[in-house]
């Protein structure tokens, strides 16, 4: 009995020192924290001719897996190209100024190692701004099964320009506060990504956010830090704030409330009385997606919801022109 005992220590001993060297190997990073925010000019002598009106987009591109993210089902490859070919397709068509992708990946084995961001701003965005907000060697998510939890992934938020970006600041938002550690280990950091763009020689703020989906408290302290920054430089530039929300408009006590109340603050393609949706991209039920910005420094033209990108990703993209004042 002794001998038995001995052994099954020293195998729980193994074990346990084998977890602990995998989970500090799964959850460590795979680029220097310096990666993390990084603005990209590829060719600055190709500028736009001057103009009026400028166009900007948000979309969260969902990693290009269409209605399949945070499925547990295999995605092959020929998902992912046919999505980006579509999402190359309606990007030339709608033709935006502006790009602000959520969940865009740059290299990750979950979409075969294609950079994203460089596939769709190679057609003709030479101003490029990326932020990480998962860089892991393992990825518990989905669930099940076990074997696609394995192989790189790092993705982000990104901001996609015609024309001059600068200044790029990487804020990280308030995470899920009571989350054990070994859920904590794995999640992505929810980012209010910032940039200056140089629309005719003047600054405009625009603001790249991605609330937190799944924990409303957490949401909530979220929307407060980015709240807090929206109004800090709405009062010296002209501010874009926009993003995915993960707030639906129809929720009477949602979180963003008191950006639809805010005096001098648009909204760009809503209306209350008939709510244009963005989620799901098949069948869309609710509006989580939101362009807002300041009224008194940025002339409303026209927007709308895209729904010409289909089921590209499994959100639907918002476009909206504007002028500065």
């Amino acid at each position: 009995m002794k001998r038995f005992l001995k052994q099954f220590s020293q195998f729980f001993l193994l074990l346990l020192i084998a977890f602990i060297i995998f989970f500090f190997w799964a959850s460590s990073s795979t680029l220097e924290e310096k990666e993390y925010a990084k603005l990209t000019i590829v060719n600055s002598n190709v500028l736009p001719v001057k103009d009026s009106i400028f166009s900007i987009v948000t979309y969260n591109i969902g990693y290009l897996s269409g209605m399949t993210n945070n499925l547990p089902i295999a995605k092959p490859k020929e998902l992912f190209d046919k999505n980006l070919q579509k999402v190359l397709k309606e990007t030339k068509k709608s033709a935006p100024d502006i790009i602000a992708f959520q969940e865009i990946d740059y290299n990750a084995s979950r979409s075969y190692h294609v950079n994203q961001e460089e596939q769709i701003a190679n057609l003709g965005y030479p101003f490029r701004a990326k932020t990480i907000n998962w860089d892991e060697r393992y990825l518990p998510f989905p669930y099940w099964p076990i074997s696609m939890h394995f192989g790189k992934v790092v993705s982000g938020q990104s901001i996609i320009s015609k024309y001059p970006l600068k200044e790029q600041q990487r804020i990280v938002l308030p995470r899920v506060a009571d989350s054990p550690f070994h859920r904590d280990a794995f999640y992505l950091d929810r980012l209010a990504q910032i940039v200056k763009v140089v629309l005719n020689g003047k600054d405009v703020m625009v603001i790249n956010i991605h609330l937190e989906a799944f924990d409303t408290a957490t949401r909530a302290k979220q929307f407060k830090e980015v709240l807090k920054l929206f109004n800090q430089f709405k009062e010296v530039y002209p501010t874009i704030l926009l993003g995915d929300f993960n707030a639906s408009a129809t929720n009477k006590n949602t979180v963003i409330k008191e950006l639809f109340e805010m005096k001098g603050v648009g909204n760009a393609a809503f209306d209350l009385s008939n709510i244009e949706n963005t989620f799901d991209a098949k069948n869309p039920y609710e509006r989580i997606d939101y362009i807002f910005y300041t009224k008194n420094s940025i002339e409303y033209i026209s927007g709308k919801v895209l729904n010409d990108f289909e089921q590209a990703s499994d959100h639907l993209p918002v476009f909206m022109e504007f002028r500065l004042k």
